[in-house]
């Protein structure tokens, strides 16, 4: 499973970040997380609020910082 949060480094973004890698570590679910921060990298998900999660290419939430009850749905927990 591919997960990347998008965002140029806002906190928002670094609490999305950190929510979705504890949510990783209690559900035991394999995971790569990648902090993506280019405006032109995030513009090709067609994101334009911040922050934003895309698991395996298909984004998830923009514009706010999900729940974990939100992230372990994603995740199929």
């Amino acid at each position: 499973m591919d997960i990347k949060v998008l965002g140029p480094g806002c906190p928002k973004c670094k609490q999305t970040e950190k929510i979705v890698k504890e949510t990783l570590a209690e559900s035991g679910v394999e995971a790569t997380v990648e902090k993506v921060t280019d405006i032109m990298e995030i513009a090709k998900y067609g994101v334009f609020g911040t922050p934003a999660v895309v698991i395996d290419g298909d984004v998830k939430s923009v514009g706010k910082i999900p729940s974990q009850n939100d992230i372990e749905g994603w995740l199929g927990k």
